[in-house]
């Protein structure tokens, strides 16, 4: 047997499982907390360990250390930027800031106080104004890596702009080179090698070379990879909810709408959104008010879950001790995952009184994944009524899928099968076939 350890290094606990590459057979599995007071290497090592098998290869994710902050630039706030935006969320990043227009001394102030790790520049279809893209790569200052993805014919003037003033850039094909028109793959490959090549080794996670020789890309990139492969060899539209400590990440690969109408920003069909304020860890106290707004609580419940939320976020690796404990564990990964799904399907209003963007219709969903540590340890019951609840919410303002099926993720092979998927894909596909099938 060649058995290799996929590795994600998470925010809290980092989870190793291994995989006979042979036949994508799941050979063990174990976790450690993330040791990112020290060096992630000491959890990561740790956690291999406790599988308590002899590996040949190990292929790491990591979302520790805040994962890839993105800031993203652009010309129109509801074109380029926006396109910009949806990408980086394909990417795998947390967009931590959105410009649109010319930036000035107080956007520069702005872009700066978001702390990103990557800038994607972008701005003009191809062919379109050029004048924003130049001005805003003349503006740059901050010494951090920039992904250019905008107006094809200014690529080499901003390129030379920013590489005269040392600043790390990458160039590659427009996320919108024409109105509608989405074109996310090239800047998603740009940003994970800066990813790899950059940030890795710059949030010194490690104190040596070998965690960022590991690393193949952000956590969120490489689930989204399994989520396109689970798609394509299913051939239906689905989708996955995953509750994190942090933050719930919901992805979704729907079939073209050809009679959809197409948006100015485009349309991404294989997508990610990130709520950051929803998780039942760091982000506990975000549920319960985010819940509150949709009008999921009642006062009472709010109350006390408000209580617990606090307790969770003050100590993010606190673990339940017994089932009421648990309980609360579970209603707010349920709170998470519906106002997750709420919004993702929903999208998010353009402005006061404007009609949404972004919305996706999840209406011919055949597969719902439930991923995160909290549906991991729930047991199959309580982790397929957490995502059900979800899928059913009707008070949600979103059509509901039809006739889903429902897997909860209980091994974590999401984020093995995409770490496996571009040098072993025939084992990650039996990985995913083996564990994620629906009934």
């Amino acid at each position: 047997m060649t058995l290799a350890a996929c590795v994600d290094v998470g925010s809290t606990f980092t989870k190793a499982v291994v995989v006979d590459l042979a036949d994508g057979t799941l050979v063990a599995s174990a976790s450690h907390p993330t040791t990112v007071g020290t060096d992630v290497m000491d959890g990561l090592s740790a956690a291999v360990a406790a599988t308590g098998v002899t590996v040949s290869d190990v292929y790491v994710c990591s979302s520790a250390g805040g994962g890839l902050r993105l800031a993203v630039v652009g010309h129109e706030a509801l074109v380029t930027a926006e396109a910009g935006h949806r990408v980086g969320l394909s990417a795998g990043a947390r967009v931590v800031h959105v410009a649109a227009g010319r930036l000035d001394r107080a956007g520069l102030a702005a872009l700066r106080a978001a702390r990103p790790d990557v800038v994607l520049l972008v701005g003009g279809t191809d062919g379109g104004d050029a004048d924003t893209i130049v001005h805003n790569a003349q503006r740059l200052r901050y010494k951090v890596p920039v992904v250019v993805a905008g107006n094809a014919e200014a690529r080499s003037t901003v390129v030379d702009i920013l590489a005269g003033r040392g600043i790390p850039v990458t160039a590659t094909e427009n996320v919108l080179p024409r109105i509608g028109v989405l074109n996310p793959r090239p800047a998603r490959a740009a940003i994970r090698e800066v990813f790899l090549r950059h940030v890795i080794g710059g949030k010194k996670l490690s104190r040596g070379p070998r965690f960022a020789s590991l690393v193949r890309g952000a956590t969120p990139d490489v689930v989204l990879t399994a989520v396109e492969l689970l798609a394509d060899r299913t051939g239906h539209d689905l989708a996955v909810v995953d509750v994190g400590g942090a933050t719930t990440d919901v992805y979704s690969v729907l079939a073209p709408d050809a009679g959809a109408e197409p948006e100015v920003a485009g349309t991404l069909w294989r997508s990610r959104t990130v709520e950051g304020d929803l998780g039942v860890r760091w982000s506990a106290p975000g549920v319960v008010e985010a819940a509150r707004q949709e009008r999921l609580l009642s006062s009472t419940e709010e109350g006390r879950l408000a209580a617990a939320a606090a307790a969770r976020a003050a100590d993010p690796r606190w673990l339940p001790a017994h089932a009421a404990e648990r309980a609360v564990d579970l209603r707010l990964a349920t709170l998470a995952a519906t106002v997750a799904l709420r919004r993702h399907a929903r999208g998010e209003p353009a402005g006061p009184g404007a009609p949404r963007r972004g919305g996706k219709d999840l209406s011919r969903v055949r597969l719902a994944v439930g991923s995160g540590g909290v549906l991991r340890h729930a047991g199959p019951g309580r982790a397929a009524a957490v995502l059900e609840e979800a899928l059913a919410d009707h008070g949600g303002g979103w059509a509901l899928p039809q006739r889903a099926t429902t897997v909860t993720d209980v091994r974590g092979v999401l984020a093995a099968a995409g770490l496996l998927a571009a040098e072993h894909p025939a084992a990650a596909d039996a990985v995913l076939q083996q564990h994620l099938r629906a009934a």
